[in-house]
């Protein structure tokens, strides 16, 4: 029987083909956990009691007990019974080799009797088989409260990962929450939030999934973000992906739109000039669908506005330097180093009428052009080439007549026929 975090059916295809996987894995994996009389299917094990003196024990009993004793052959018990019990040393030791537990006299302590009685008259116990139980206890409770765990990666086996939860737990593929299952090897050694789907004690099988669990989280995330998101707040949000045409912000468990136009007051070639993935940025609000549960942000909102003081910065007769950021059918758009675009038009480019923006330039090119007109209301700016060419002109006139007036006389044809050749040449 497999169920979600919402104790809804999963898949039954889906969720049989795991537990094929699961079981192959498992029994891979069955000579590092011992054998127990423990009950079938999902039932938790017997509940640790207290024997007062007299009461017989049972083996496969779990029972509380008090040490008394520690030293190198083992660990001594005092169960209730005539005689105390004993926990060999090997018994405490990792089944992978790792240290002992340390155990002082007097910790009161959970253990499985294993013999009701050995050649010197005491129980013999174990305190990794009553660890070992009480793991089961923990995961079929968390299987039946639908409760999510944390478990550490172990090992990367055919289709899936193997889990420690205390015992072995294998987490499909299909379970994993990654785009890339080719990559799985990166999540060993790492700690993952999981929901337990599947549980069979008599087999010693336990199936998990990451996925279910990331899901959750999102989901209760989602849920508390959208009872306090309104229009008009400044949010911190990741953004998760970059698209042609914007990219999406991950707000807390639900995703907003933060298109392209809204990223800067300048003109933005694409949305990765200015946002990456695994970006933490601030937005605002911009619109908020309820129905839809759709998102608009934007960045610009939030950033000094280039216009606000443009009159401050640019008067109309201003000679400015620029980038041409796109040629179009009716001019250039230039960007200037505040980042207002300002526009060129055809007849604005040279004294030729008959000039065309993609004929004289090219986009990246650094131009300067003359403010002939501003309308700030409008967030328009007209930039001149043709004014600051006629500018030098009218300059170079002035300088010749100058000279010619300390040389002597000066003819108007010789003003006219000097100021056009300097023409031919600087063309």
């Amino acid at each position: 029987m497999s169920w979600t975090s919402e104790q809804q059916p999963v898949d039954d295809d889906a969720a049989a083909k795991d537990s094929e996987t699961a079981q192959a894995s498992t029994q891979s994996g069955e000579a590092e956990s011992e054998t127990l009389s423990a009950p079938s299917g999902g039932e938790a094990g017997p509940s640790p009691a207290q024997y007062e003196e007299g009461t017989p024990l049972k083996s496969g009993d779990i029972v509380s007990g008090l040490v008394v004793h520690v030293d190198r052959q083992g660990v001594l018990v005092d169960v209730g019974t005539k005689s105390e019990g004993l926990i060999p040393y090997s018994d405490l030791e990792g089944e992978r080799g790792e240290p002992a537990q340390e155990l002082a006299v007097g910790d009161r302590i959970n253990v499985y009797v294993v013999r009701t009685e050995s050649e010197e008259g005491g129980p013999v116990l174990s305190k990794r088989k009553a660890d070992y139980e009480n793991v089961w206890d923990h995961v079929i409770a968390a299987f039946e409260n639908g409760e999510t765990v944390s478990a550490m990666v172990t090992d990367r086996v055919k289709g899936g990962l193997v889990v420690d939860l205390g015992l072995r737990g294998f987490l499909p593929a299909s379970h994993v929450a990654t785009r890339n299952v080719r990559a799985m090897e990166r999540f060993v050694g790492q700690s993952l939030k999981l929901k337990i789907v599947e549980v069979d004690r008599a087999r010693k099988r336990v199936v998990v999934s990451h996925r279910l669990a990331v899901e959750e989280e999102r989901k209760h995330k989602r849920d508390k973000t959208l009872a306090s998101l309104e229009e008009g707040q400044v949010r911190k949000g990741l953004v998760r992906r970059v698209t042609d045409y914007g990219a999406f912000v991950d707000l807390g468990g639900i995703d907003g739109l933060l298109h392209v136009t809204e990223m800067s007051w300048s003109r933005v070639r694409h949305p990765s000039d200015v946002v990456k993935p695994g970006d933490k940025i601030d937005v605002l609000v911009l619109k908020y669908d309820r129905e839809a549960g759709k998102v608009s942000l934007g960045l610009k909102q939030i950033l000094p506005d280039p216009w606000q003081h443009v009159e401050e910065r640019y008067h109309v007769g201003d000679i400015v330097s620029g980038r041409v950021t796109r040629v179009v059918p009716f001019g250039a758009f230039v960007q200037l180093e505040t980042g207002i675009e300002a526009i060129i038009p055809n007849s604005e480019l040279s004294s030729s009428k008959a000039a065309k923006a993609e004929e004289v330039l090219s986009a990246d090119q650094e131009v300067q052009a003359k403010v002939i007109a501003m309308r700030p209301a409008e967030r328009r700016m007209t930039l001149s080439i043709r004014h600051v060419q006629q500018d030098k002109d009218r300059t170079a006139l002035r300088e010749y007549m100058d000279q010619q007036r300390d040389a002597g006389r000066v003819t108007v044809a010789d003003l006219v026929g000097d100021v056009f050749s300097r023409r031919e040449e600087e063309e």
